[in-house]
């Protein structure tokens, strides 16, 4: 797909998924693209042209959450209405709605189950990822009746290991709880690679090796990428996907 949207596509089985940017959108400023959050300062009239072409793409209407670091999974309703809850994933079986998980240096992580037609999307900061947001998401999945083994996973552009400096007290806390999270920056202080963390999970939950796609770039050395590193105040960009 060469959607104008699309920065990154992720590798899914049984979904149409893509990993947006900054290109293609209106915002402008600080915010300059395909900004898609209404909570960074942006203006309204940006934001709203913005989801509106995201939602063209995808052919779907779009489903958010708001997001807050927790590890809660909101199921969407079968049919009708899709409301805003506070969760930081959402899982579906729908085709008529796209999942929409919001970033700026955090992991979307998007899964997929061919068999059932399932789809999820979760947001994983660091409180969110060591607080257990994907186990939980995968555990909704399975009570839909998805089979781990079955699932395949993407997860999104985000800020890497070698970029994401912490102090050190919390780089032993998260390692000590999560130990393939610890890593050090490119400069050599303390970090946390968020990534292999989310790999490790995935992986103890049952999806095969080979079907975790994380070969994504790091959005702190990528512009084309907003980034809450870089610029504290910047946009959002997203991970989405629609059953297929």
């Amino acid at each position: 797909m060469t959607a104008p949207l699309q920065a990154r596509a992720p590798r899914l089985r049984g979904a149409r998924a893509l990993f947006t940017g900054r290109r293609g959108g209106v915002s402008t400023g600080d915010h300059a693209g395909l900004n898609l959050a209404r909570h960074v300062g942006d203006q309204e009239h940006a934001v709203e042209r913005n989801r509106a072409l995201l939602a063209a793409e995808m052919g779907a209407r779009l489903a958010f959450v708001d997001q807050v670091h927790s590890a809660d999974v909101h199921r969407i309703p079968p049919r009708g209405p899709v409301p805003v809850v506070t969760a930081d994933a959402m899982v579906t079986d729908r085709e008529d709605v796209a999942l929409v998980i919001m970033v700026a240096d955090c992991l979307p992580v998007l899964l997929s189950d061919p068999v059932t037609g399932t789809v999820a999307a979760a947001h994983a900061g660091r409180q969110g990822l060591l607080g257990g947001v994907l186990e939980s998401t995968v555990a909704e999945m399975v009570r839909s009746g998805a089979d781990p083994a079955d699932l395949t996973a993407s997860i999104g552009p985000s800020i890497c290991g070698g970029c994401y400096e912490v102090p050190a007290a919390m780089r032993e806390d998260a390692s000590g709880r999560l130990p393939s999270t610890w890593s050090t920056t490119s400069w050599g202080t303390p970090s946390l690679d968020l990534r292999a963390g989310a790999v490790a999970v995935l992986e103890q939950a049952g999806i095969p090796p080979g079907d975790i796609d994380a070969d994504h770039p790091c959005t702190l050395e990528d512009e084309r990428f907003y980034s809450y590193r870089r610029h504290a105040r910047t946009g959002r960009f997203a991970g989405v996907l629609r059953r297929a």
